[in-house]
């Protein structure tokens, strides 16, 4: 067995992402991770210490994400919830 340079990239030699066929699960969980990251913004947005805004943001929240769940398409939901 060959071992792997210290230098050497992971992802480069990543076999699900390149000869694997998985790369688009590999995506979607990367692009869950953005949503998330964005979703979280607007609490950080209002003010983490500003429990009003902080309850605006949670009511707009539950009102869409949470409320319209999958009767809509989620970019759809998700839009409706960040307004972008």
């Amino acid at each position: 067995i060959m071992r792997p340079l210290p230098e050497d990239a992971f992802l480069c030699s990543f076999g699900h992402i390149f000869a694997g066929g998985y790369a688009a699960g590999y995506y979607s969980y990367k692009w869950a991770e953005v949503l998330s990251a964005d979703a979280f913004a607007a609490f950080e947005e209002a003010g983490l210490d500003d429990d009003m805004a902080l309850a605006k943001v949670g009511k707009q929240f539950r009102d869409t994400v949470l409320a319209l769940g999958g009767s809509l398409h989620p970019m759809s939901v998700f839009k409706e919830f960040r307004g972008r």
